[in-house]
């Protein structure tokens, strides 16, 4: 009987203890600003003060390479954009949601200093960088394309990586470049670059980057997601009423400088509230640019954006 008993508490132990106590794979892209309340809340303990446990199980150059990791099922949480979720949800590579927006606005196209572009029709001809196709980068400058009648051949788009477009740039290898911040801001504090358009010039109050997590681990650990958006909403809130305090964490996870991360801190909003309509715009465009097919728009919105856990934090 003893020995009976003793096989049920280790059962109950290894199913109730050992599997709650499993952090929260998540992640976040490289030296993006817009993911300063996932630094907040690790450097603060927000976390845990929620009482679940995190990890970084990746730092991604692009939304894109996120999602294969979701694909790969090496993540459960992730901060990204909005658009590589979109696109990803939509051609059925992954199964996610998003929790609670992130940030809103924040990136720009930026060119040479010393060049002579300074319009956006300027850019025809040219050579211009993005982080990868279907990213809310991409996205932008499509839409700066068609508010100044420049067909996409106009324009040769180059893949690159955010961390590598400044040197690009330096260099001549590239005429321009759109990512998010602080790389705009670096490029003109050490004097190679000057923006062309801030992103909120394209579209003014943009979505950019949401909380997201993948579908299954949603439905099996809602406790543990749940107290993830509560340490989110603490550290955007945190980073309202702390700002000296959050410029400081974010120097330190991006490696950048006091001067870059303040002129890169002017570009970018945090909330956590997402922007439905405004996501809703983002499917028609992709629709539009044949990255996605989605036939039922308010039925993909509703398995897009999962808001009652948000809802319910808020509330309390």
């Amino acid at each position: 009987m003893k020995k009976i008993v003793f096989l049920l508490l280790s059962f109950f132990f290894l199913f109730t203890g050992d599997a709650l106590s499993q952090p929260v794979r998540i992640a976040y892209l490289q030296s993006d600003i817009h993911h300063l309340p996932l630094w907040v809340a690790m450097e603060k303990g927000l976390f845990e003060k929620e009482g679940v446990r995190v990890e970084v199980a990746g730092i991604f150059k692009a939304g894109p390479e996120m999602m294969s990791a979701f694909t790969a099922g090496s993540l459960d949480m992730g901060f990204v954009g909005n658009a590589p979720t979109i696109t990803a949800l939509a051609n059925r590579t992954v199964r996610v949601a998003i929790l609670a927006q992130v940030n809103t606005e924040g990136s720009a196209i930026v060119v040479r200093k010393d060049g002579k572009l300074h319009t956006l029709p300027d850019l025809v001809g040219k050579g211009v960088a993005i982080p990868g196709h279907a990213t809310v980068q991409d996205f932008l400058l499509r839409k700066a394309f068609i508010k100044h009648n420049i067909q996409a051949d106009q324009v040769k788009t180059i893949v690159l990586k955010p961390p590598e477009m400044i040197g690009a740039l330096r260099t001549g290898q590239i005429d321009a470049f759109i990512a998010w911040e602080p790389h705009p801001a670096k490029a003109q504090t050490i004097g190679v670059g000057r923006v062309l358009a801030h992103s909120r010039d394209i579209w003014k109050a943009h979505p950019c980057c949401g909380l997201v997590a993948d579908s299954g681990f949603l439905e099996t650990h809602p406790q543990k997601v749940k107290a993830v958006v509560r340490g989110h909403v603490a550290a955007t809130d945190f980073i309202q009423r702390h700002r000296e305090e959050a410029i400081q964490i974010a120097i330190k996870y991006t490696g950048m400088d006091d001067g870059t991360i303040r002129l890169a801190m002017e570009n970018v909003h945090f909330t956590y509230v997402p922007s439905v309509g405004e996501i809703r715009e983002y499917i028609e465009f992709l629709t539009r640019l044949k990255y996605i097919r989605v036939e039922d728009t308010p039925d993909f919105l509703d398995r897009l954006i999962r808001t009652e856990i948000l809802k319910e934090v808020i509330k309390r």
